[in-house]
């Protein structure tokens, strides 16, 4: 049996009726930027997901980036705290700005950044906090926001991975005034090409924020802010607009595959469960696997697809060399990247399938 570690189309086949409607109706109306889809999307965007405002954007990259120059961090002097197990275009998010990034340890039972560490490495520069909703899984923000408010810095949330997620039944714009989406089309929610949005509960950010995305305009040819080019394609507003609804369908199909994954592995050999909670929307299922790079090569062999998210910390990147920090500095992270491994799971997953995936896995530590 044949499994790709990711598969697309059964949604797209889902809801083909809905996108092809929405794109009949944009080339009607002939107006491919922010038009009346991505008007419409957003106010749709912002009630599913229980925030006042949502602006779309290019990409999650650029949300991150708009967030931090709104919230007036540009500077080299301005520190910015991430997580070094993430993304690189979280990274990249935080320096495009202009200020500086600096990483933390992750907790090694969550695999999410670590209030603890992060406490310990901020400084009188610490600007910013961006901790990373990895995985599908929320970050606990109560020691986040309570040691921003002490540094006098912003909170900033990434949750380009936990598309409809909550934290103690609230949504995420209860814990800071800006919280980042990307619609990568592997994504909860994604679209099929680049995508993003920031989630608001406050009006004069979403105004800037609307202004900023499109080069610091406000309709008109006049610049008013300093902003960037970074506009959600009317094309990509309609296959979103078509995919929200299914959104918490999707996610219940998420959480049933990992429920399937973890009652298989959870005694397996050379297999650690991360630790997650309910709330998480299940983006990824990762596990940590003694030989992991056999365990991946074995899989493939039988046609299990699977990933690796991520194969090395930021910090150990070339291109964020400047935060300072050589090999052994965070060494949960560092760990983590040579064992994680991302099995397969997507909505319309077989439970056949899955068992596969399981039995291959169980097949390989009993060798």
């Amino acid at each position: 049996m044949a499994i790709p570690a990711v598969n697309l189309k059964p949604c797209l086949e889902a809801t083909e009726a809905a996108w092809r409607a929405r794109l009949d109706e944009l080339f009607t109306r002939m107006h491919f930027i922010l038009g009346e889809q991505v008007a419409a999307f957003e106010r749709e965007f912002a009630h599913a997901f229980r925030a006042t405002h949502a602006i779309t954007v290019g990409n999650g990259t650029a949300a991150i980036e708009l967030c931090l120059r709104d919230a007036g961090i540009t500077k080299p002097s301005q520190e910015v705290l991430t997580t070094a197990l993430t993304a690189p275009f979280t990274g990249v998010g935080v320096t495009s700005p202009g200020c500086r990034i600096r990483f933390a340890d992750v907790d090694p039972d969550t695999l999410l950044l670590d209030a603890v560490d992060t406490a310990n490495r901020a400084t009188k520069r610490t600007a910013a906090i961006v901790p990373v909703h990895l995985y599908g899984q929320p970050v606990q923000l109560a020691p986040f926001r309570a040691l921003a408010r002490t540094l006098g810095a912003v909170l900033i949330q990434d949750a380009c991975q936990a598309h409809g997620a909550t934290h103690n039944g609230k949504p995420l714009t209860a814990y800071s005034p800006y919280v980042c989406y990307s619609f990568y089309p592997t994504k909860n929610l994604g679209c099929l090409g680049d995508g993003g949005a920031i989630a608001t509960n406050s009006g004069a950010i979403a105004r800037r924020l609307l202004s900023r995305r499109d080069g610091g305009r406000r309709g008109g040819q006049i610049a008013y802010l300093p902003g960037i080019n970074s506009r959600l394609d009317e094309m990509q507003a309609c296959y979103l607009r078509a995919f929200l609804p299914m959104l918490d369908e999707w996610n219940g199909m998420r959480r049933h595959v990992a429920r399937l994954y973890e009652d298989g592995l959870r005694d397996c050999p050379g297999v650690t469960l991360p630790r997650t909670s309910n709330e998480s929307v299940r983006h990824l299922f990762v596990i940590r696997a003694q030989r992991r790079d056999r365990l991946r090569a074995w899989l493939a062999s039988k046609g299990i697809g699977t990933g690796i998210h991520y194969p090395a910390p930021l910090h150990l990147m070339p291109a964020f060399v400047d935060a300072g920090l050589r090999k052994g500095s965070l060494p949960h992270a560092e760990r983590a990247v040579k064992e994680i491994l991302s099995l397969p799971i997507y909505p319309y997953f077989a439970d056949s399938a899955v068992e596969e995936v399981i039995e291959r896995v169980r097949e390989f530590y009993k060798r």
